[in-house]
């Protein structure tokens, strides 16, 4: 019997052991987007208000609260400047979880494509003449895949700009696997303006290749492409493959951001298509990702978003990175000044 109880203590013990390394691995923020209480409470802790930019006295990046469809914004923040390359990564028009927010807002398709038509627009007003943009886009098959195919026809209207690509991230998680393929992609739109470089190095990724095949004739002699390749290892393509997609456990994260990008796409994109003296710009700053990219990489990043909260998460992710080196907070909380509150209030 005492070895029963005793066996029955430890199990307890271990399930305790268990519950409490979850409890301290669970984000300690909610999903900003869905919790109109939660960032009310946060809100008094932003530095910036609308129409403020903070100017970062170290490398003189520039993060503002503005406006993306408005010109007078994207001009404030950028001056007489010319950017090299733009990461842009709006809201995509899809509800998620059946919600619509203020943020991952629904509404119709011909107010979104104004809203797009606007912020390209002002994109291109401030590219250099030869400059690269990166679009991050969604689809809706709920709603015949929208808003992608329509926000492609609609860039047909820009002359300045050419396509160049269609590349598709794998996510290594995904969703909808009852009654459906389970979806694991995100999209993303390459577009130039002029004829800007492209340094093919920055697109070598740590994968080996190991397929073999397509034989060629080369000076009279037959070879496959594992003998004519000038590396060891496979090119990124227009498929990602080696980018793992951002959730709680990996430093990176940042909690109550919804569908961050990765830091190591981004980086792929500013390796590819910028130097070090390059400005590389973001109108949708949202968990700060193409900052702490440009910081990592010596590039000059100028951001903004129109919620003051993405704004102030933006800030405190470089402050942060600066002094631990960590790119992001994993499952801890970016707030702390209301840590307490929201244990009470059982938002965690």
């Amino acid at each position: 019997m005492r070895s029963e109880i005793n066996n029955l203590n430890l199990f307890n013990t271990e399930l305790l052991a268990e519950k409490e390394q979850k409890d301290n691995t669970k984000e300690k923020l909610t999903r900003l987007d869905l919790n109109g209480e939660l960032k009310e409470k946060i809100l008094p802790f932003c530095r910036l208000g609308y129409g403020e930019i903070w100017e970062d006295p170290v490398k003189g990046h520039r993060v503002g609260v503005l406006d993306a469809t408005k010109l007078e914004d994207v001009k404030k923040i950028v001056g007489n400047e010319k950017v090299k390359l733009i990461v842009n990564d709006p809201p995509y028009n899809v509800a998620v979880g059946n919600a619509n927010t203020t943020n991952l807002f629904k509404i119709s398709l011909e107010k979104y494509l104004e809203f797009s038509e606007k912020w390209v627009k002002n994109a291109i007003s401030i590219m250099d003449k030869d400059a690269h943009l990166y679009i991050w886009i969604g689809a809706d098959y709920k709603d015949n895949f929208q808003p992608l195919p329509d926000f492609i026809m609609m860039m047909r209207k820009f002359k300045q700009l050419k396509p160049k690509n269609f590349i598709t991230l794998r996510n290594q998680r995904g969703y909808g696997t009852q009654k459906n393929w389970m979806w694991i992609r995100q999209e993303l739109l390459y577009y130039i303006k002029g004829n800007p470089e492209f340094n093919v190095n920055a697109e070598y990724t740590d994968i080996p290749k190991i397929l073999r095949g397509y034989y060629k004739e080369v000076n009279g002699k037959i070879t496959e492409n594992l003998e004519r390749s000038k590396s060891a290892f496979i090119r990124a393509g227009n498929v990602w493959v080696d980018i793992q997609q951002v959730f709680y456990r990996m430093e990176e994260n940042v909690p109550g951001c919804y569908a961050q990008k990765p830091l190591k796409a981004i980086e792929r994109i500013i390796l590819s298509g910028s130097d070090e003296k390059d400005l590389i710009a973001d109108f949708f700053a949202h968990s700060g990702t193409t900052l702490i990219a440009g910081e990592k990489l010596k590039r000059k990043v100028f951001t903004f978003d129109l919620d003051p909260i993405f704004a102030e998460i933006t800030i405190r992710r470089l402050e942060n990175f600066r002094k631990t080196g960590k790119t992001g907070w994993q499952w801890r909380n970016p707030f702390p000044e209301i840590e307490n509150e929201m244990e009470n209030k059982r938002w965690i």
